[in-house]
């Protein structure tokens, strides 16, 4: 028998037919105006991301799905370029074509959910692509032909070019079929350029927990990519997806200095809309009185270039995008 990943502190996110059924009542009885999409970026980079090699960037193409730059390297999270998923259709094009993309190297995937994991992206990639990827999940790979693969337990890590790779925790879930509930791992990345200590927490999907404060502890985290989406309705979606509440929350218990929204505005996933979640994103960032210049609201396709003294104290050209 395969074997069943927990979360931390044996929190259970398991769903009874009975509350799936409630909230697909209620998505039907209070249907809300998606016409509000997330804008493409005026400005796309694309030639700067082809041609460099030493600054750490971050290109957001959507949902979870980012392109990371650092020493070198270029690095994918959650591939995603499908146009639906089963049957929850795309809102936007991505930021970029996978086209557009620099030469890839390694690709980190948080977990197996469709929106995270699309095999149909990956074999787009080149053929000598790195996998990294949470326990359990190597053996679906294998099956898919996918051999140049690496999987993590919780805690693990890897150094490639002086980058490291750190497989931490969420609380979350994974499934792909009626029978393979929970039989591979969920969990975040931690990627920590050793050359400059520069370092990007991709959250992956979670619930709120005290994980994010271990994780905090464990690392000196510059760039925090959070998620924001999925969370309505929260008696239903609560122990899996943040609010954009408690992604704020997360961020400072993380005590991460940037802050760069992600998981919204791509797939109607759940029953809150693109402008819902940014809106409560940043009343939540107004109210507790934090920095608007650690706040990076992305357009699709935006580059933010990380400046480890200018970031700090000469926050300029910020492009921000859902002003709403």
């Amino acid at each position: 028998m395969a074997k069943r990943y927990e979360n931390m502190d044996n929190i259970s996110t398991k769903k009874s037919i009975r509350s799936f059924l409630r909230w697909r009542k209620e998505r039907k009885q209070n249907k809300k105006d998606f016409s509000f999409l997330v804008e493409q970026s005026p400005v796309k980079k694309t030639q700067f991301l082809q041609d460099n090699s030493e600054k750490t960037t971050v290109t957001w193409i959507g949902h979870s799905t980012f392109l990371i730059q650092t020493n070198g390297l270029n690095i994918l999270t959650d591939p995603v370029w499908a146009n639906k998923l089963k049957l929850v259709p795309r809102l936007t094009e991505p930021g970029l074509t996978i086209q557009e993309l620099p030469k890839i190297d390694i690709v980190l995937i948080s977990h197996g959910h469709y929106d995270h994991l699309d095999f149909a992206t990956l074999r787009q990639l080149s053929n000598d692509v790195l996998y990294l990827v949470p326990a359990g999940l190597k053996k679906l790979f294998t099956r898919k032909k996918i051999m140049h693969v690496e999987e993590y337990n919780w805690w693990e890590n890897t150094t490639i070019n002086e980058v490291a790779f750190h497989f931490v925790p969420a609380q979350h879930w994974t499934r792909r079929s009626l029978f393979d509930m929970n039989t591979s791992h969920w969990g975040g990345w931690i990627i920590n350029n050793t050359t400059t200590t520069e370092t990007i927490y991709f959250c992956g999907d979670s619930g709120y927990f005290q994980g994010f404060k271990e994780i905090g502890q464990r690392f000196s985290i510059d760039i925090a990519l959070m998620p924001i989406g999925a969370y309505e309705p929260e008696w239903f979606m609560k122990v899996s997806h943040v609010s954009p509440e408690e992604a704020v929350q997360a961020f400072l218990d993380i005590n991460a200095t940037h802050f760069i929204p992600m998981h919204y505005g791509t797939f109607a996933l759940a029953d809150e809309t693109p402008r819902e979640a940014i809106t409560r994103l940043r009343n939540d960032w107004n109210l507790r009185m934090l920095p608007w210049e650690q706040l990076h609201v992305l357009f699709l396709g935006q580059t933010y270039t990380y400046h480890p003294i200018a970031s700090e104290k000469e926050p300029k050209n910020i492009i921000e995008t859902l002003n709403v």
